[in-house]
């Protein structure tokens, strides 16, 4: 260590008193000293006790202690002189503080543990388990794991032990070690001496302290927390950080407990959570807003340091489950995440880091005056004036004015974020069917009292919306169809009460579509999407969509937690299609490819964690594994948003005859059950409800054949026996997932048989008999039915199928096999042109239809906002325009049918 500062004593002394500035030489000094100190906390903290030089293992207990503190005094004089003089800053100054704090609980951990494995009482560890504590971990809290400690901080420690160390025999003797070794290491830091005290401990802070021991295991702190944590503590471990002893599996246990703390949805229930403690903290410490500094608490009090962090933090609690960018410990650095996130503004962010820097130096210097915790301002001038002067301010008047100014900018700050109130009438405005309003108090998400109050802050506003809708008595009907069905309702209120843009969305929702706000009401956490910031962001695309659910699904090992994972994320990016398509944000065939697009990304990112843990019992995928093959729409890469996925699993063993694993299959027995796993967790119902249905009817043989092909036997079949209908399903296919290899065969035999010779005579009469055989299965239910009968979809994709495959085209989707129907002559262009124009209206009728309205699309279904919807999308005025344009468009189409498909060849092509 350097050698100090005796010649400047009384430049020092007045330095500290706030009597006097600060020399530029003892500023080089103070500046030479600091960054020697710098050095050493960043390289060992041991090298600032030259008293203590043996290891914990070996160093008497009475020496650490007297070492301990020793340095501790070293450490604050100098942090203070480089605080003063402008070398450190505030961040400098903290971080100094907590490294400090975490070398001093570190040894004296391993020292108290050190004393136990001497003497044995640590069953089956030696002296090499000092180095980790013996299984023992010390996580610290609050400002110490922010590294935010002050000059007088408490230190907020939780002390756990890994129990999986210890045979279960052993386990009551090592935890009756390990309580005795924490509160020999708390005496070591607290105990005053002829020397002081290192730091004042608080072990409050673990699982209910009032009925537990100082110490607990691993085991039941996790269990505590997920049964019975509560808010604040959810709150307190942002901050959590093992500081000493084992701390690898300090990080295990922050890992284990982090779906406690970080919660997938939105948790704006955490606001009021926020906003009760404050109030609590205020009630018990007296700390309510006078207008006058004397003796006002700086943490504590409205406006103070910990409105700041409760800001923050509660910021961070609702979102960080979503963002993991957000879960950092520091307030000042949160705040800039939160910032950049788009969370808070940038200015808010830089306004509320300066307030809070600038505060936490009063702090401080309240507490060098001191020597004690305290956040207490002066109660008289000279008090202040010191405090002045040690802050660099020469006019007491204008420190103390600054001072108030910051106060109220951060108590208005955060008071307007926690109980911001609602706009509009005070009581709820009169409505259609009171009858409706009156029963929403029995509602399952209104049984709670305190769902009822939030409600009852919003029920005015909600009301006011729902009225201005162009039809309030429907708005008001579905909108009781989505509360009926919330199985809950504090955290949905508590987002409705946090965002009034959420509230127009859901009343927008109910006035257009009765059916998706009755989705809504079985699936609420959809709406964290809204307010994450991208919802109208632009379309990310199948490949970005599979690379963030891939992502999502690594975040656990468990299978069915990654099977509600899928199915939640899913649900996500599902709302926002048909969100897209309601504000007229997209067209209706940009939502089909959309959702075309998102079932790919399923399927790519989902069937890889479905081979995993298929594979742990039978083995890896026996030869080059396989692919889903999407047929119908989803080949087309157009579905809508109830549409079912049709596919076709095929495979290629590469000779191989049996897989390898625990439970080995051979080869063709694998591939089928894998199928139908996949089919199962594409399907099957789970906490979070289902993907997709699945038709796998397209296969080979259809009903009769095995759900997983084999590629030379999905060759064979195409080349030799496949019908005519199949090869007409073929021009729709198109690999979605699966091995790379594979997908090139696929795509290789696609194209070969496609390209195939055929007789066109014979490809007319098949899809004639065909086309009437439909006819006759299923004749159109009404004016809105677009799919079924003569020039209806079917019919008009059962066209450009043929003419596709007449003329070896590769074209997929239904308007490009048209436009090659017209330029291979099996069509002119305006016919072509007309059967385009038929597809994409009856397309619109059939997309809208789904989206909006459950159950069958009848003229009567269509709400105002519906129709308005309806009409954008087709053109029409009315609705019996609708159905008159829906005939003459499909009359049309019928017509050309019938023409194409009566041809011998085909045609001249114009020019």
């Amino acid at each position: 260590m350097a050698a100090g500062l005796p010649p400047f004593a009384p430049e020092i002394r007045e330095l500290l008193l706030g009597a006097g500035g600060c020399s530029s030489y003892l500023r080089g000094l103070i500046q030479k000293e600091a960054e020697w100190l710098s050095e050493a906390l960043e390289r060992d903290p041991g090298e600032i006790l030259p008293e203590l030089t043996a290891p914990a293992a070996l160093a008497p207990q009475e020496d650490v202690k007297r070492g301990l503190r020793r340095a501790k005094g070293r450490l604050a004089l100098y942090t203070a002189l480089a605080d003063l003089a402008g070398v450190w800053s505030l961040r400098e100054v903290t971080e100094a503080l907590t490294v400090f704090a975490d070398y001093s609980v570190d040894r004296a951990l391993k020292t108290s543990i050190a004393i136990e494995i001497e003497k044995k009482k640590l069953p089956g560890l030696s002296a090499d388990a000092v180095a980790t504590g013996g299984g023992m971990f010390v996580l610290a809290m609050g400002k110490m794991g922010a590294l935010e400690l002050n000059y007088s901080s408490d230190i907020d420690l939780i002390c756990l032990f890994d129990e999986t160390r210890f045979a279960d025999k052993d386990y009551l003797d090592a935890r009756a070690t390990f309580i005795r070794a924490t509160r020999r290491a708390m005496a070591i830091l607290s105990d005053k001496t002829e020397d002081g005290y290192v730091w004042r401990t608080d072990l409050r802070l673990r699982p209910d302290p009032s009925v537990t021991p100082v110490c607990l295991s691993m085991d039941a702190a996790e269990r505590y927390y997920e049964s019975v944590g509560r808010a604040w503590e959810r709150a307190a471990f942002i901050k959590a950080r093992p500081c000493a002893g084992d701390i690898d599996a300090g990080e295990r246990f922050l890992e284990h407990i982090r779906p406690f703390v970080w919660r997938r949805h939105l948790d704006f229930a955490a606001i009021q959570d926020a906003y009760d403690m404050r109030l609590k903290i205020r009630a018990h410490r007296g700390q309510y807003e006078t207008g006058s500094l004397t003796g006002r608490n700086v943490k504590l009090g409205p406006g103070g340091i910990r409105e700041i962090e409760f800001f923050t933090q509660t910021q961070q609690i609702i979102a960080g489950g979503r963002d993991p960018d957000l879960r950092v410990r520091g307030t000042v650095q949160a705040l800039s995440c939160l910032s950049e996130a788009g969370w808070i503004p940038a200015h808010v962010a830089a306004e509320l880091s300066d307030h809070y820097s600038v505060l936490r130096e009063i702090e401080h210097r309240l507490q060098m005056v001191s020597d004690a915790q305290t956040q207490i301002l002066p109660t008289n001038d000279e008090g202040f004036d010191r405090i002045a002067r040690m802050c660099g301010e020469a006019d007491t008047a204008r420190f103390k004015a600054r001072l108030q100014e910051r106060l109220t900018a951060v108590r208005d700050r955060t008071e307007e974020f926690f109980a911001p109130g609602l706009k509009g009438a005070e009581e709820s405005p009169a409505v259609a069917d009171p009858e409706i309003v009156e029963r929403w108090r029995g509602y399952p998400a209104l049984r709670s009292s305190r769902a009822q109050a939030i409600f009852e802050r919003l029920k005015p506003d909600l009301l006011a919306r729902l009225n201005a809708a162009p039809r309030p008595e429907e708005a008001l009907s579905a909108f009781d169809g989505f509360l009926s069905g919330l199985p809950a309702g504090v955290q949905l209120f508590s987002m409705f009460e946090a965002n009034p843009n959420l509230r127009a969305l859901i009343v927008d929702i109910a006035a257009t579509a009765p059916a998706l706000a009755r989705y809504l009401s079985r699936n609420s956490q959809v709406l964290d999407a809204v307010i994450g910031g991208s919802f109208f962001d632009e379309w990310p695309g199948p490949a970005a969509l599979s690379a963030e659910l891939s992502q999502r699904l690594s975040e656990s090992s468990d299978y069915e937690r990654q099977l509600d994972a899928a199915r939640h994320w899913h649900k996500e990016w599902h709302f926002r299609i048909g969100v897209h398509l309601l504000r007229g944000v997209i067209d209706v065939p940009e939502a089909g490819r959309q959702y075309a697009d998102l079932a790919e990304a399923v399927l790519k990112a989902l069937l890889p964690v479905v081979a995993a843990n298929f594979a742990r019992a039978h083995g890896p995928l026996p030869g080059r594994g396989g692919v889903a093959l999407g047929m119908g729409s989803l080949g087309a890469g157009w579905i809508n948003s109830q549409s079912d996925l049709d596919l076709i699993m095929i495979y290629d063993a590469a000779g191989i005859e049996a897989s390898e694993g625990p439970r080995p299959l051979s080869v063709a027995t694998y591939y089928a059950r894998l199928t139908k796993a996949i089919v199962t967790a594409l399907s099957a119902p789970t906490a979070e409800g289902k993907l997709y249905e699945v038709d796998m009817r397209l296969r080979p043989s259809g009903k009769q054949g095995p759900v997983a092909t084999a590629l030379s036997a999905f060759e064979s079949y195409q080349r030799t026996d496949a019908w005519t209908w199949e090869h007409l399903a073929l021009t729709r296919a198109r690999p979605v997932a699966g091995s790379a290899a594979v997908v090139g065969d696929v795509e290789r035999i696609r194209s070969e048989v496609l390209c195939l010779p055929r007789d066109p005579a014979r490809i007319l009469a098949d899809v004639r008999d065909m086309r009437a055989r439909l006819a006759e299965a299923k004749a159109q239910a009404g004016p809105f039915d677009v799919k079924s009968g003569p020039g209806g979809l079917q019919d008009i994709e059962l066209a450009a199928q043929t003419a596709a495959l007449l003329q070896g085209s590769q074209a997929r989707t239904t308007a490009r096999q048209l436009l090659a129907a017209a330029a291979g002559g099996w069509l002119t262009t305006d016919e072509a042109d007309q059967l385009t124009a038929s597809y994409r209206l009856a397309r619109s009728v059939q997309s809208i239809g789904k989206l909006i309205v459950d159950g069958p699309f009848e003229p009567d279904s269509l709400g105002l906002g519906g129709w308005e919807v309806m009409a954008r999308e087709t053109g029409a005025p009315d609705v019996e325009a609708l159905i008159e344009m829906i005939a003459g468009r499909r009359q049309t189409a019928a017509e050309i049918v019938d023409h194409m498909l009566a041809r011998t060849g085909p045609q001249k092509v114009d020019g």
